[in-house]
């Protein structure tokens, strides 16, 4: 038997494997520590970088110093109505408590303007309180005002048993989301390690063997996230980022790990020594590792096109998981089996174990081999009919509550939805710039916003519009009379220098966030007509605008990336593979696996089948923007996983001599157990995920779920091999040798029938 080229990958990480082990806990030691301290700095505000709603949002924080660029509502209930004197004496003290704080810039409450408008059946109320960050993130603020409510509230509950101050808006609900997202990425992660460490034993049959891929998985996470708190001092991440570095750590970072145990024990198996064998794994799982985490790679690399925060922050956050999952899987985890040795097989609790030949796969690949027509009738149909399903899918937000209901934000939406003012949360800014010849004190101007606001309050979505001309009441500008206004009134709806005019709107309660964003959309649609004064430009700025730029920004963009994703990888598979049919192949059932996870979203939570036993009240009749990126974005990587290790497998016999069909037959008994084991990890996973209470981390779980379910099923052990043995010869066109086996020792190995079969000369 000859040994491998110790200059190859393989021979260098085994010759350097004290120095690769001590770089690791090198590594380790500096950058998984910051993991502790990701959620402090990742950020939770998302944005669509160069839209319009960051447009008006940059233009109210610069010419409108009184009009709150970004506020947060705090909602009291349990109190006496602000009309009463203990009320107004309760919200002055809470006023002037907040506006001692120095991330507050104003307030606006039953105080400043006695209007029903601030008051509920029973007597609750709300006030709006400006932000001023002043250096500090934007989510850094909202800890300072809950602070300081909390200890009001703790010192007068004595005289007000049932007071609750609640906050909410776009900060407070974004502040909630993405740490209600982040403890379900913690909780998961809990929930997963033990039932993964039973499927490993399982698997290996020996808990040493299942203990190392649990190891890289955690460390790949740990790493990962304190990667990406470096990285946050340079380029701002949202924390949307740690839920993608956990699923993609434990799923990729232990099937990486599984594949280069099993290849060690079978080699260890076939009598090498163990550092022969820890090289062969290397070698041989390590390029087919490289590939998978290069598809992967390629697949989130596409998505930093598009110009939001959240989407770009995933993006970063997978590419950094998969660089470090692979590293560990080809570099440390060789490193440690050349020293482990046939000590891997410590703890032994049955005797048959992953890495050996699967006389059921055996039996299942002559069935497909011997009918391939039928195989893929019976398997496609089926999944067809399901796949089909994506041309319904929404990518609107969901109707109806789908917020989780233990966030304080939520409560407090639902409070203000009680009180029939939920639509101050969904307010729209609308932001004038007139020409240069009519300011808005001038008879020209002052119409151009006064006709403007007139025909956005007849919309019947539109409860309430304020603005300069609604406030005064006057139908032309009167200078003894505007001169009257308080200052702080004016710098809330006009500029300075008289250029720019604010009009804020208030949706009806019935109009909900879908209404919002609709008239956000129509106004826009409409914006020329709106002031009837040439020159003048008017721009829709608001949470709605920011939701509706979000989903054309992200569904915008969906084409892009998936063309960039598709070709790529399919370059790269023709340089992996030297194949061109196989490259389609691989591509074509990818696409096809992430139209079944689309087509189940649809059934499932679109439409409300089965949604309750996922702890949804009923059908949510959308997605979100993001769910189609990002669903596409993993699906089509992780799908080229199992691919990988089957076609790797298949090519390798194929060389050694074997006739197609032996070849297809040896791959799937070879893969079988390994694809099975890796996608019963994969689900257990992502399935963690479906238990949270962020209904997008649900959705996305769920998907990822039916992905490599069907996945590793269906696609790669029934409707691939089929397509391989209906290929045939031009499976391997144009191309004669695989480059994975090139350094590969002569190792005999089984056909079909069991006899034994090696290859036709030396493989060097």
């Amino acid at each position: 038997m000859r040994s491998p080229n110790p200059q190859s990958f393989g021979g260098m990480v085994i010759g350097y494997r004290w120095w690769i082990v001590a770089a690791w806990i090198a590594g380790a030691a500096l950058v998984a520590p910051g993991a502790a301290h990701v959620e402090e700095r990742l950020e939770v505000a998302a944005s669509v970088q160069g839209s319009e709603s960051e447009r008006v949002q940059n233009l109210i924080a610069e010419r409108f110093p009184g009009a709150f660029p970004s506020y947060a509502v705090v909602v009291v209930t349990g109190s006496p109505a602000p009309s009463t004197p203990p009320g107004r004496q309760l919200i002055g003290e809470l006023r002037a408590i907040l506006s001692a704080l120095p991330v507050v810039s104003g307030t606006l409450s039953y105080l400043d303007a006695p209007d029903s408008a601030f008051v509920g059946a029973h007597g609750e109320t709300y006030m709006v309180v400006g932000l001023a960050p002043r250096g500090r993130r934007i989510d850094e603020v909202l800890p300072i005002l809950r602070g300081a409510t909390t200890e009001l509230a703790s010192r007068i509950r004595t005289i007000y048993p049932r007071l609750e101050f609640g906050w909410t808006g776009e900060v407070p609900l974004n502040y909630d989301l993405r740490k209600t997202s982040a403890a379900d990425a913690r909780d998961a992660e809990r929930r997963v390690l033990p039932i993964t460490t039973v499927l490993l034993v399982l698997a290996f049959g020996a808990i040493a063997a299942a203990l190392l891929p649990v190891l890289a998985g955690v460390l790949a996470i740990s790493l990962a996230l304190g990667a990406a708190v470096l990285l946050a001092g340079f380029w701002p991440l949202s924390l949307l980022l740690q839920n993608v570095v956990v699923m993609l750590g434990l799923g990729l970072g232990i099937d990486y790990a599984l594949l280069v145990v099993g290849r060690f024990r079978e080699a260890m198996l076939d009598g090498l020594a163990k550092e022969e064998a820890a090289r062969v794994a290397a070698s041989r799982a390590g390029h087919t590792i490289t590939l998978s985490a290069a598809a992967v790679a390629i697949a989130f690399s596409a998505l930093l096109v598009v110009p939001v925060n959240e989407i770009r922050s995933i993006a970063v956050g997978g590419l950094v998981v998969i660089v470090v999952a692979a590293l560990l899987a080809t570099t440390l985890l060789p490193a440690l089996l050349s020293l482990l040795g046939k000590h891997i097989d410590t703890a032994r609790v049955r005797g048959r174990s992953l890495g050996t030949a699967s006389g059921i796969w055996r039996r299942w690949g002559r069935i497909v081999c011997a009918h391939p027509l039928t195989v893929l009738v019976v398997a496609g149909t089926p999944l067809g009919a399901l796949a089909w399903q994506t041309t319904r899918l929404s990518t609107e937000l969901p109707r109806g509550d789908w917020l989780p209901r233990g966030m304080e934000s939520s409560r407090a939406v639902g409070a203000l939805s009680a009180m029939g003012r939920g639509g101050i949360v969904n307010a729209l800014r609308v932001v004038i710039q007139l020409p240069k010849n009519a300011t808005w004190d001038t008879p020209a101007g002052w119409a151009a916003v006064r006709r403007a606001g007139e025909i956005i309050g007849r919309d019947p979505r539109v409860a309430r519009v304020r603005s300069l001309p609604s406030v005064t009441g006057m139908v032309a500008p009167n200078f003894d009379l505007l001169s009257r206004v308080p200052a702080s009134v004016r710098e809330q709806m006009a500029s300075a220098d008289g250029r720019l005019a604010l009009i804020e709107v208030l949706p009806t309660e019935a109009a909900g966030v879908r209404g919002a964003g609709e008239l956000v959309q129509d106004l826009r649609a409409s914006r020329q007509s709106l002031t009837g004064l040439p020159g003048s430009r008017t721009e829709i700025g608001g949470l709605p605008a920011l939701n509706v730029d979000y989903e054309a920004s992200t569904i915008g963009h969906l084409p892009m990336v998936m063309l960039l994703v598709v070709v790529v990888t399919l370059g790269s598979l023709l340089v992996g593979f030297r194949s061109a049919l196989v490259a389609v192949k691989a591509v074509a059932l990818n696409l096809f696996s992430v139209a079944v996870a689309f087509g189940a979203v649809v059934v499932v939570f679109q439409d409300g089948h089965g949604i309750r036993g996922l702890g949804l009240d009923g059908a949510l009749g959308g997605t979100f923007p993001a769910i189609p990126l990002i669903v596409f974005a993993v699906v089509f990587g992780l799908s080229m996983d199992y691919e990988l290790f089957l076609v790797a497998r298949i090519a390798e016999s194929k060389q050694l001599g074997m006739s197609d069909d032996d070849a297809i037959v040896e791959g799937l008994a070879r893969t079988g157990g390994l694809i099975s084991s890796a996608a019963a990890i994969m689900i257990v996973v992502f399935a963690a995920f479906t238990l949270g209470d962020f209904v997008l981390m649900k959705i996305l779980g769920f998907a990822l779920s039916v992905a490599v379910l069907v996945d590793a099923t269906v696609m790669r052990l029934a409707v691939g091999p089929a397509l391989l043995k209906l290929g045939g010869r031009w499976n391997w066109w144009p191309g004669k040798t695989y480059p994975l086996v090139r350094s590969l020792p002569n190792i005999q190995i089984h056909n079909s029938q069991g006899r034994l079969h090696g290859p036709s000369q030396s493989v060097s």
